[in-house]
Formats: structure tokens, C-alpha cells, sequence
């Protein structure tokens, strides 16, 4: 019985989820907690810090045992990744990906909720690639026979897949990837599944800041700085997304809504472009965004984001990849973010991100 409650409520929580839009914070944004640190805390002492900093997604890179059990009866709504390695011998048949689920997902359902389950992340373009449609299928089939209609599967593409993104119109995905992505965008259009994307406005800027704006990557530019046919774009975050939804739509889909799973700005790691001061703007300015508006081309839509990322993880490469963090290992802000911590001077976001 408590099964069925639970299963009721998630299906109620989607509906309000894809239906009400930016009515409310808690549909907009996460926090990605990745785990590549030897000196990271407890996940019970992780799963303590969503609560206590008000956060109500998470985002689990993989199945890690001891984050599903701290999550039990958190409520804190979790994206869970399956491992890029696993794909090939997850796509050999449906018995294996029935085992999977049954480890890794069966059992923490009676008190994890599961929003999406993603197939890889940026396995796209690579030699996992492949193999993402036929586990995506095989997973439906797994939740299907669970009556488990509220999770969502998918995947997490990155920029990479694009073969052009400028201006946004152009956005159009590598030829040689056309089979793989009409498969995938096929099975996403079908469920009802949207499609996962890591957009960082950083690499664009740090890549080439004589002619990438920082308002413009900041979200602070005060009027257009792109314009492209009759869409006016003030951040490139924007462009960046309306570039994946452009792309999608150009593979015949119209129905797939796209999750921003990933997006940050380091707070060190390349001299005065990677300050604490602008990845504080950066994250403030992404949080507001992505709860409170559309993109150019997609204006009434609701987009999910993520932050990357939780922890400095010092086991990631040297330089800005281990200083994406929101905090330090010990658990302490590397700048003020949330609107209940005590460092923090700007108390203008929600103080909910999901709702009680």
C-alpha cells in the first residue's frame, strides 16, 4: 500500500511538474553531487547538506550504494546515471538490464523518487554510443513491468554533439550522428522523456573572451547581444540551449523538452577569469534563470537545470575541473550562494527549491 502512495504521489508530482511550469522553484534546479574527492563527507552528512541548504534535486553520476541509502525518505527527487562501461553489457539483452535495476534501483523505491534514470553521460560521439537507444528501450520495458510511469529514461548529451550551434538557428547535430540521435529522440518523443544536456557558457567564454562577452555569459549583459532572425538573446546560456532544441527539431521531434543537466563556472584554476565573485554571479544568475524563464525560441517553457557542482573534487584534473564546487569538502560554502546560509547577503531567491 505504501508503494502505491508513493507511486500516486510521483505521478502527481510529474503532472504538476510538466503542467504548472515555473508556478513554483521546485521544478527548476539541482545540484550535481559528484564524487571524485578522497577527502568528500558521508553521503549522510551530504544528503544533511540538500536539506539544510533547502536543495531538492540531486543528481547521482552512478548507483553509489551508500548515496541511495542516505537518500531514503528525503524526498529529494534524484537523476541517477547508469556508467558509461556498463552500456555494453547492459545492451545485450533485457535479463541484463532487469539485474541492473533490480541492484540498483528496486531496492530504494519505496522511499527514493526517481525522476529520470539516465543512459550514460556524454556517451554520445564516443564508442558507448552505440548502445544508448537499445538500454534506453530495454530500461521502458523494466519500468514499464514496475508501473513506474513517472520515471523518466534518457541520456546526457554535451556540446560536442553538435556540429554547429551559432547562432543558435544553425544548431544542427553531427551528420555521422544522425542514426544514433533518431533513435534516441524517437524513443524520447514516444515516452514522454526529455532530453539531457550539459550547457557551460564557461568554455565558451575561456575559449575566447576577446570575443565572448562575460555579461553575456554571466547573464548580466543589460540589452541583446545576439540576434538571430527575429530572436534577440541577453546570455548565452540561452543560445546554447535553443542551439539543442534547434538541432532536435531539425531531426523531425517537436515534443522532446530539454533538462540542462550540468552547468557551472569554476571559482579557481585559470587566473581572473575563474574568481569566486563570478562563479557566485554565474550560479546566482543560472538559479534565477532557469526558475523563473523560457529561452528565446522556447518562452513559456519550464527548463530543469542543474549545478555543477557540489564538492571541490580534488581527484578530478588539476586547474578548474576541481574548483566547480559550492563547497569545500569540509562542507563549508566556497562563496555565499543559498538564501539560508548565514554567509549570505542576497536573500532574493526562493527559499524553497522543492516544495514540502
Amino acid at each position: 500500500m505504501a508503494y502505491f502512495w508513493l507511486q500516486l504521489i510521483m505521478s502527481i508530482v510529474a503532472a504538476l511538474h510538466h503542467q504548472i511550469g515555473t508556478a513554483d522553484a521546485a521544478a527548476g534546479i539541482g545540484v550535481c553531487y559528484g564524487m571524485l574527492g578522497n577527502n568528500l563527507p558521508a553521503a549522510a552528512d551530504v544528503v544533511g547538506l540538500y536539506k539544510k541548504y533547502n536543495i531538492g534535486k540531486m543528481r547521482l553520476f552512478d548507483p553509489n550504494p551508500q548515496a541511495l541509502d542516505a537518500l531514503r525518505g528525503s524526498n529529494i527527487l534524484v537523476t541517477l546515471g547508469m556508467r558509461n562501461e556498463d552500456l555494453p553489457n547492459l545492451a545485450s539483452s533485457q535479463e541484463a538490464v532487469d539485474s541492473w535495476f533490480a541492484t540498483n534501483v528496486q531496492p530504494y523505491l519505496n522511499d527514493v523518487v526517481f525522476s529520470y534514470i539516465s543512459v550514460g553521460n556524454e556517451v554520445v560521439g564516443g564508442v558507448y554510443g552505440q548502445h544508448v537507444a537499445a538500454v534506453m528501450q530495454f530500461l521502458q520495458n523494466t519500468l514499464n513491468a514496475n508501473k513506474l510511469s513517472a520515471t523518466k529514461v534518457t541520456t546526457v548529451l554535451s556540446a560536442d554533439t553538435l556540429g554547429s550551434s551559432y547562432p543558435p538557428f544553425s544548431g544542427a547535430f553531427k551528420p555521422e550522428l544522425s542514426n544514433i540521435m533518431g533513435g534516441i529522440l524517437g524513443f524520447l518523443s514516444k515516452n514522454g522523456s526529455p532530453l539531457l544536456v550539459n550547457v557551460y557558457p564557461y568554455f565558451a567564454y575561456a575559449g575566447d573572451p576577446v570575443n565572448v562577452r562575460l555579461d553575456y555569459a554571466q547573464f548580466t549583459a543589460t540589452g541583446p547581444v545576439v540576434h538571430d532572425g527575429e530572436l534577440s538573446y541577453w546570455n548565452l546560456f540561452d543560445a546554447m540551449v535553443d542551439s539543442f532544441i534547434w538541432a532536435v527539431e531539425k531531426m523531425g521531434v517537436t515534443n522532446v523538452n530539454v533538462v540542462v543537466s550540468e552547468s557551472g563556472w569554476p571559482s579557481a584554476g585559470n587566473g581572473n577569469l575563474t574568481t569566486p565573485e563570478l562563479a557566485s554571479t554565474y550560479n546566482r544568475n543560472l538559479m534565477q534563470h532557469v526558475m523563473n524563464n523560457g529561452t528565446p525560441k522556447r518562452p513559456g517553457a519550464l527548463i530543469e537545470g542543474f549545478v555543477f557542482a557540489l564538492f571541490n573534487e580534488n581527484q578530478k584534473a588539476p586547474g578548474v575541473e576541481q574548483n566547480f564546487g559550492l563547497f569545500y569538502p569540509n562542507m563549508t560554502p566556497v562563496y555565499p550562494m543559498f538564501p539560508n546560509s548565514v554567509e549570505d547577503k542576497h536573500p532574493k531567491l526562493p527559499r524553497r527549491l522543492v516544495p514540502d
